[in-house]
């Protein structure tokens, strides 16, 4: 029988692990994955061990939610947090790489420090972060992974040389792993946002002239929003994407097609 749309979006009976998940967009993400029926895995550098809003949000729902608090920019770190996770959850179906930092720096003085926290964190976390829950999903038969791209991900951008190559590489990162499990029933894709109102542009946001320029070229003329990303998650996270694989989604008031 042919499934209908609210079974073909549905998340129901699905545990869901989403990083940067304690504000922003994936804040966003995380309480859209539970209002379609998962359960979430959040973790972030600044999570607490309870009482976050995320969690609060996701509580209300009726849903699960389960803490962790991972630097992403130090290995010793990720390595400790997966063999923990991997541990007290011998089920992950859904994978949302979001976290992420913007270091802003002209590239003539951008240090080797600003370069190699950005990179770790934007990258190599997730690399690792992905192999190894990508290989529990591979015993699963099953998966569903989501990176959080970016313009920069087809875009040089200004001030932020680490971050535009970070971004670059996930975009073949992604093809990269969909290249080897799409056929054993994972599906690995991307999310671009465009310019959104969240900490990482509050830069952008109080520079009036960099605001105006910025607006005049989003053909939606406004600044994005968080709750703009529930949508494309859930669609990403649920059967509806089943033929869906290296994609990487841009939500951008229309900027790429500008």
């Amino acid at each position: 029988m042919t499934p209908t749309i609210p079974t073909l979006f549905s998340l129901e009976g699905k545990i869901a692990l989403v990083t940067g998940c304690n504000r922003g967009i994936g804040k966003a993400m995380a309480e859209a994955l539970a209002e379609a029926g998962a359960d979430i895995l959040g973790v972030s550098s600044s999570m607490p061990a309870n009482g976050s809003e995320v969690e609060k949000s996701i509580k209300a729902l009726g849903r699960n939610f389960k803490p962790y608090q991972c630097d992403f920019s130090d290995k010793d770190q990720v390595k400790g947090f997966l063999e923990k996770v991997l541990l007290e959850n011998n089920q992950i179906d859904i994978l949302v790489n979001n976290a992420g930092i913007i270091l802003r720096q002209p590239a003539a003085e951008h240090s080797d420090e600003y370069w190699y926290k950005v990179i770790d964190v934007n990258l190599n976390s997730q690399f690792i972060i992905t192999r190894e829950i990508g290989s529990q999903m591979l015993k699963q038969g099953s998966g569903k992974i989501i990176f959080t791209a970016s313009l920069l991900t087809f875009q040089g951008g200004v001030n932020v040389p680490g971050y535009a190559a970070s971004k670059g590489a996930i975009g073949s990162l992604v093809k990269s792993f969909s290249n080897e499990w799409a056929s054993k029933g994972i599906n690995v894709n991307a999310i671009a946002p465009g310019y959104i109102s969240t900490d990482n542009t509050d830069d952008l946001r109080n520079d009036p002239e960099r605001s105006k320029s910025i607006l005049d070229r989003i053909p939606a003329g406004r600044w994005g929003e968080p709750e703009d990303f529930k949508g494309p998650v859930v669609f990403l996270a649920s059967k509806a994407s089943d033929y869906m694989h290296g994609t990487i989604l841009t939500v951008d008031g229309g900027w790429m097609g500008r």
